[in-house]
């Protein structure tokens, strides 16, 4: 309760104030604790923006890592979580159901993996595929907001209707 109102007075806080001096976020802070707590995990999810879970410290960890090396079955269950909010809810509010499902069986995988070095390579794996999803994702949406401004000019310089464009004119 304490925690969410402390979140709260700070909403308006700037992406600097979410690191301390050595790039931990929240989240880091809360999975390199020796057991971490789901409820805590569940207001961090709540209060602050899911692409925080993607930012790395100083060492050049994600949060995420530190449940992946402390495996217990309740940092399995964090990690689920977190990579629930982080990856599998920004693929579906895009609509890539393929990549979706893509991500999802890799976290299954990472989920049922005892051996911790191969768990570690899946994860990283994971991660590397989520963010090519997100650049494809970003291009492919500057691409359609640039068509879409040279659409809306809809006349050339000499006063004329410009003829329609295609895509690969942009």
């Amino acid at each position: 309760q304490e925690l969410c109102q402390c979140i709260e007075t700070k909403e308006e806080t700037k992406e600097e104030s979410l690191v301390d001096k050595f790039g931990m976020t929240p989240f880091h802070v809360l999975f390199s604790t020796a057991e971490p707590r789901g409820e805590l995990v569940v207001v961090l999810l709540d209060k602050f923006p899911h692409h925080v879970l993607g930012l790395k410290n100083a060492n050049g960890k994600l949060a995420m890592e530190y449940l992946v090396t402390n495996w217990t079955p309740e940092n399995k269950i964090l990690l689920e979580m977190a990579l629930q909010s982080w990856m599998l809810s920004r693929l579906t509010s895009w609509g890539a159901t393929l990549w979706m499902e893509v991500i999802q069986s890799k976290v299954q995988a990472i989920l049922a993996e005892d051996d911790k070095d191969r768990r570690m390579t899946m994860f990283v794996e994971a991660c590397s595929l989520f963010k090519q999803y997100e650049n494809v994702e970003a291009t492919s949406i500057l691409e359609m907001a640039l068509w879409k401004a040279k659409l809306k000019s809809g006349w050339t310089n000499g006063g004329g209707k410009r003829p329609a464009l295609d895509r690969g004119e942009c």
